[in-house]
């Protein structure tokens, strides 16, 4: 669909720059809105940042691309050809795994050299593995056009032929089983049980706890694929910002907002500082918890939806390396030992693991310019409790820090430490200051709960005419798919 016409129509706010403000900017941009995008920080992207540092470029945060065509859906809506503005490549090994028994696996992006690997280093067949697969694209075929591409709020999603058929077959998706229940009952050999558990951590939850639903996620990468931007995943913050600027949307860096304005229960703009920018309509890409708390300070909370329980949170190290490592690929794995003791320690101990899974991203690895001639950098990811009060972070990262070493040293045979040569930390405490993520949740609230889908909190208010919420807090979840999904939701919704 293209552009009708250059008359702007009615005036909108965004409030954030992430990737769902930035694709909601795009596509009401396309409705002729003129679109004014107010952010707190000097640039865009949200958690999809980069940084750069001693010769060394790291993608800050996201490191795994699917579901490429929600992107390409928004410069075919602006009437452009997608790949003259954003390239990518898919994938031919999705993920290398490590363990600690020196068993190694590399995920094919073909689905059945993947299960004939399996089948090749452990006691699954190849079969149990493509029957798992087939199951998972089942599951997403179910659920993804209720649950991941429309409103759960409005009543016309429940009556239309494609919500009817995805209802008769609901059963099919186990939200009453766990999701590490329904993979014990696929697989008898733990390591392979371990590898499809991990999927729950790509929206922050617990495999041992979150619905067997959640089993949709290897559909994505195993059937779908998985892809790799060209200079990395910064280049979709940069491509949708300057597709966003060429529609002519305004982008006002470092202008905090500190009010939604409320008349007669309908919006009418934002406050930033002694500012009145008026509005038809605001979006909030802002973590739902603060703007509620405050941007809407003087409105009725939604405190059940708020209390929450949040997804788990993040500690990164970012090493630049004066080494090579030709056994590692773009995406590793080194898992922990014991990962119900791992979930444990997240989720109810509130503490980091002694035994940790290493999530290792090289970028260098295909876009050598993101590193110094016969370097490489590691982009180190640990699953982390979000924020309490009783954590003491300082001691958590130094401890995390010698047991990342210890395991990466021992399943690379390799001394490390000596050769970091630059580090910058993220953790929960910077990522709650740096993107407005209540507690440095990552994913906003859980999916330990089977109802989580319809509990996150809506895309529009049921209250005040006007306003809209985008990103990885409210539905459909946390990542960069279904923050993409969010901002259609709510184009979709805006007239």
């Amino acid at each position: 669909m293209k552009e009708t016409s250059h008359k702007k129509v009615k005036d909108a706010i965004v409030i954030g720059a992430g990737i769902g403000g930035i694709a909601t900017a795009i596509r009401l941009a396309v409705k002729n809105y003129a679109v004014n995008v107010f952010e707190a920080n000097n640039y865009p992207g949200g958690k999809l940042s980069a940084i750069a540092q001693d010769g060394f470029r790291f993608d800050a945060g996201p490191s795994l691309f699917t579901l490429p065509n929600l992107v390409d859906e928004l410069f075919l809506l602006a009437g452009k050809k997608p790949a003259e503005h954003f390239k990518y490549k898919r994938l031919e090994t999705i993920c290398h795994y490590f363990y600690e028994d020196g068993t190694r696996i590399n995920a094919h992006k073909d689905r059945t050299l993947f299960a004939q690997e399996i089948e090749k280093n452990t006691d699954e067949s190849a079969d149990k593995v493509l029957a798992f697969l087939k199951n998972s694209e089942k599951v997403y075929n179910i659920t993804a056009p209720v649950f991941l591409e429309k409103s759960l709020h409005k009543a016309a999603t429940y009556f239309n032929k494609t919500t009817a058929k995805s209802m008769l077959h609901l059963s099919s998706i186990k939200a009453f089983e766990s999701m590490n229940s329904q993979n014990e009952k696929y697989f008898s050999d733990p390591r392979i049980i371990q590898l499809f558990n991990r999927f729950a951590t790509y929206n922050g939850s617990n495999p041992y706890v979150a619905p067997a639903t959640l089993n949709v996620i290897p559909h994505l990468e195993h059937h779908l694929g998985a892809y790799y931007p060209e200079d990395g995943m910064y280049a979709i913050t940069q491509s949708l910002f300057e597709l966003a600027t060429s529609l002519g949307v305004q982008f006002h860096f470092g202008q905090k907002v500190d009010k939604i304005l409320i008349k007669n229960k309908k919006t009418i703009g934002v406050k930033i500082g002694n500012n009145v920018e008026k509005s038809d309509l605001v979006v909030s890409n802002m973590d739902v918890f603060f703007t509620y708390k405050n941007l809407l300070a003087d409105q009725t909370q939604p405190h059940k939806i708020l209390r929450q329980e949040k997804s788990s949170s993040g500690l990164i190290f970012y090493w630049g390396v004066n080494t090579q490592t030709p056994q590692t690929g773009l995406h590793n794995i080194f898992f922990s030992k014991d990962y119900q003791a791992e979930f444990d320690h997240i989720f109810t101990k509130k503490t980091m693991y002694h035994d940790p899974t290493v999530y290792l991203n090289i970028s260098s690895k295909l876009s050598a310019e993101h590193a110094p001639t016969g370097c490489e950098n590691w982009f180190i990811l640990l699953n982390a409790p979000h924020l309490t009060d009783a954590q003491n972070w300082t001691q958590l990262i130094a401890e995390a820090k010698e047991n990342v070493l210890a395991k990466l040293s021992r399943l690379l045979d390799l001394d490390v430490a000596p050769l970091i040569q630059t580090e910058a930390v993220l953790d929960p405490r910077s990522i709650q200051s740096k993107t407005a993520s209540h507690l440095g949740a990552l994913y906003g609230t859980s999916s330990n709960d089977r109802m989580a889908a319809f509990a996150r909190h809506p895309n529009f208010s049921k209250k005040i005419k006007g306003l809209y919420f985008v990103g990885g807090s409210v539905h459909p979840g946390g990542g960069i798919p279904l923050s993409l999904l969010s901002a259609k939701i709510v184009g979709e919704m805006v007239v």
